[in-house]
C-alpha cells in the first residue's frame, strides 16, 4: 500500500464538473492499493497517517499533527501509484490491486480515517477525477507499507 501525503491549505476533487470532496488545512492523500494488501496493512498505514506530525508549531518546527491543528483529510484512490515502468515506455499496472478488492480497501480506509479525523472527504473510486490543491510548503511524504 502506498500513501502520497501532501500537506495542504486547501484541496478539492471534482467529478463530472461537480465538487465531490473539499477540505481546508490538512492532508490530501493519494492511495494506491496493491494486490497483496490487507486490512492489517491498512491499519498500520492509517495509524501512521493520522499521527503524522508535519504541521509547524509556534517555533516553526514540524511538530504538530492533524488533531493539533483541526486538520482535515481528502482521500483519493490512485492505482497508478503501482505503475511499473521497467519495460518500455508504457507503464504496466499488474501490481495494483484488482478493482473490486482495491475499492473495498479504499472504503475501509475512509471508514477508519473518519473515526479519527472528523472531516474526512473522498474522491470517487475509478472515476476520472480532477484534483486541485494548494500544497503547503511544499510538503509531500510518501508512505510505503513495504518500508514500515
Amino acid at each position: 500500500m502506498k500513501f502520497v501525503i501532501q500537506r495542504v491549505t486547501e484541496a478539492s476533487v471534482t467529478v463530472e464538473n461537480e465538487i465531490v470532496g473539499k477540505i481546508g488545512k490538512g492532508f490530501l492523500v493519494l492511495i494506491g492499493v496493491s494486490e497483496t494488501d490487507t486490512r492489517e496493512i491498512a491499519d498500520k498505514m492509517i495509524k501512521k497517517l493520522c499521527n503524522m506530525r508535519i504541521f509547524d508549531d509556534k517555533n516553526g518546527k514540524t511538530n504538530l499533527g492533524l488533531s493539533d491543528v483541526n486538520g482535515q483529510l481528502l482521500l483519493i484512490s490512485q492505482f497508478t501509484l503501482y505503475a511499473d515502468c521497467k519495460k518500455g515506455n508504457r507503464p504496466s499496472f499488474t501490481k495494483a490491486g484488482a478493482p473490486d478488492m482495491a475499492d473495498k480497501m479504499y472504503e475501509y480506509i475512509i471508514e477508519q480515517c473518519r473515526r479519527q479525523v472528523p472531516v474526512t472527504e473522498r474522491g470517487v473510486f475509478g472515476a476520472d477525477m480532477k484534483v486541485q490543491l494548494v500544497n503547503d510548503g511544499p510538503f509531500t511524504i510518501v508512505l510505503d507499507s513495504e518500508a514500515l
